[in-house]
């Protein structure tokens, strides 16, 4: 059974791990779009992006200034118990991963009263699911204030159908995606509620650019926004070209039959995640 212990070990080498390091499926993608991109300003850009991440790798320095907000997803096998102490655990970890590779602390003691830095980019944006079998699968994100800004929520009319998820996706890019440092990969969720739908659209950001959907609808319904994103002209660093995005990743959910949730979560051109299996 994987302790706490052992799952904030596994959080504390992530944080470090992808906070140099550009996740492999974005830097191939950025690659190939060098290939395609028409703008000379836009292919310029994404070889600055390239050797940005060359230096990252190399000097083992931040990608990005803003090194974010760490969120841990533990999917848990049902037949394990769950840890005790584990979000303690897992802020310890990420504080000292923090504190030992000079990332930037981000995080506040409140968002309403009291705005001042916890020093140590505690707490942890914790969240413990169950899933079929034994250990445990850890996810961890590290999340840029100028993408998480430029998420939206929308609560549709379920007449709206692919057509309003398809205007609401797109009027989120068009609105935010300057501030959200692209290339982009747009995440969506469709369903749930509205306080579930919203990490449905951050859980589409953890499915590789390189790794299509099993379902040919929603493979489909993916390639039809990524084509409407990039064909809105913003471009890499939002200086205009055809790569305002490099993936665009839907996960959908049951719902409401009165409902249709809609939430939109950007990952900036510094797509910092890591997946990794325990016990």
């Amino acid at each position: 059974m994987p302790g706490a212990e052992t799952i904030a070990a596994v959080v504390e080498a992530a944080v470090a791990q992808v906070a140099v390091t550009l996740r492999p499926d974005v830097l191939s993608a950025m690659r190939a779009a060098i290939d395609t991109e028409r703008s000379e300003r836009g292919r310029a850009v994404l070889q600055q992006l390239l050797d940005n991440a060359a230096i990252a790798a190399r000097d083992v320095v931040p990608l990005c200034q803003d090194t974010g907000t760490v969120w841990v997803w533990v999917e848990l096998g049902v037949e394990e118990h769950p840890p005790h102490g584990l979000q303690a655990a897992v802020d310890s970890a990420v504080a000292s991963a923090y504190r030992e590779n000079g990332l930037r602390m981000s995080v506040v003691r409140d968002a309403l009263f009291d705005r001042t830095n916890t020093g140590d980019n505690t707490p942890v944006f914790l969240d413990v699911t169950l899933r079929p079998g034994t250990g445990a699968t850890v996810h961890v994100m590290l999340k840029g204030g100028g993408s998480d800004n430029a998420s939206m929520v929308a609560m549709l009319d379920p007449s709206a159908g692919e057509d309003g998820i398809a205007e609401t996706v797109l009027r989120a890019v068009e609105a935010k995606a300057s501030g959200a440092c692209p290339p982009l990969i747009v995440g969506v969720g469709v369903g749930g509620t509205f306080d579930s739908v919203g990490k449905l659209a951050k859980k589409a950001l953890l499915r590789p650019i390189d790794e299509l959907s099993a379902d040919p609808r929603l493979r489909a319904f993916e390639a039809r926004l990524l084509d409407a994103v990039n064909a809105s002209g913003i471009g890499p660093a939002a200086l205009g070209g055809t790569t305002t995005a490099l993936g665009v990743r839907v996960v959908s959910a049951p719902c409401h039959i009165a409902a249709l949730p809609v939430a939109v979560n950007l990952g900036c051109s510094a797509m910092r995640s890591l997946t990794v299996e325990v016990g």
